[in-house]
């Protein structure tokens, strides 16, 4: 078994029969342990006892008088978000419900970053198996934003916060800056030569993909999909990369991000979007769904297409929620 990912706190985590995740009270001391919970040192006795208890007992029921007791606003409205977190962890019997719960009941007032962690968790346990490095960069993108550059005719995906990082060095430095090029090429780009590399880089996140290079990205990224679905789904699917659609009357599509739901409803109306926003569009997948799991009359025996395009501002924002939400299941259930 390959190591990746360390940071993600999968070792922390139980596994139910089916392959579940199942929270830990370790799992919960990790998020007690962050930064931006621990109590400052300006916080009062109040809150240093919260935490100091629930460190002790994480699952513990906490009254609604020891968050009153807390001096300061902003603490108070902090700890009720934590806690309300954690007690929506703990409703469901695994992470992949819990995720799938929170999808569809609305992720009003829920920070990105606490969706970003849960999805990379849950698809560190996906991709337990995987031993090809390629899969599991692509995989990043389904829980971090990818900045895209167009170079030497192909598009490469670096993570946009390296990215940043990187340009905020070369401003601050004359010799990087008269180096010139694209970020990204400053950067590793993943190849077959060198693909190892990455199990020891993968908390990093400083390697870049090459959607058209050989393997292909696109192929690699349609994989983690497929893992990434049987994941929450409980359920194999096939998904196949696609230079173009022929297909005149597709019935169901789901977009992998906002810029792809748009086109794609564009299409749908039979609306002809622009050739700049077309351009945008960085990978189509055809979805194949197995015989035994029903699915909505109008996608009953058709394939089911993936759009994912970049913004005006080149980034790709992958949301995995829509894949939780956007097949055309009839029944929605899990494995887990």
């Amino acid at each position: 078994m390959t190591h990746f990912w360390a940071a993600s706190g999968h070792v922390l985590l139980d596994r139910e029969p089916g392959g579940g995740l199942v929270v830990t009270d370790d799992f919960l001391r990790a998020y007690l342990a962050r930064p931006e919970v621990l109590p400052p040192e300006e916080a009062c006795a109040a809150e240093r006892a919260l935490h100091a208890r629930l460190m002790d007992e994480p699952q513990a029921e906490i009254a609604a008088a020891e968050i009153a007791a807390i001096a300061d606003a902003d603490a108070r409205e902090n700890w009720e978000f934590l806690l309300g977190w954690r007690d929506r962890l703990l409703a469901a019997p695994t992470l992949e419900a819990a995720y799938q719960r929170m999808i569809r009941d609305g992720v009003g007032g829920i920070p990105p970053l606490f969706l970003d962690q849960l999805v990379q968790v849950i698809l560190r346990s996906a991709l337990d198996e995987t031993e090809d490095p390629f899969v599991v960069r692509a995989a990043e993108c389904l829980f971090r934003p990818q900045r895209v550059t167009l170079h030497e005719g192909t598009i490469l995906l670096a993570d946009a916060e390296v990215i940043e990082g990187h340009e905020a060095d070369r401003h601050a430095s004359p010799l990087l800056a008269m180096l010139g090029g694209p970020a990204a090429t400053a950067l590793d780009i993943l190849k077959t030569a060198d693909a190892e590399r990455y199990w020891q880089r993968s908390d990093g996140f400083d390697m870049v993909l090459d959607l058209g290079g050989k393997p292909s990205g696109r192929a690699a990224l349609g994989e983690a999909l497929r893992h990434w679905i049987r994941q929450i789904h409980g359920f194999d699917v096939a998904v196949e990369p696609l230079e173009s659609v022929s297909d005149a009357n597709w019935r169901w599509f789901v977009g992998l991000d906002a810029e792809a739901t748009a086109i794609g409803n564009a299409l749908w109306q039979g609306r002809a979007p622009d050739p700049e926003t077309l351009s945008r569009v960085l990978g189509l997948y055809k979805l194949s769904l197995p015989a035994e799991v029903p699915v909505l009359a109008p996608a009953k025996g058709r394939p089911i297409y993936l759009i994912m395009a970049m913004d005006k501002d080149r980034l790709l924002r992958l949301k995995p929620q829509n894949l939780v939400t956007g097949l055309p299941l009839a029944v929605h259930e899990m494995a887990n």
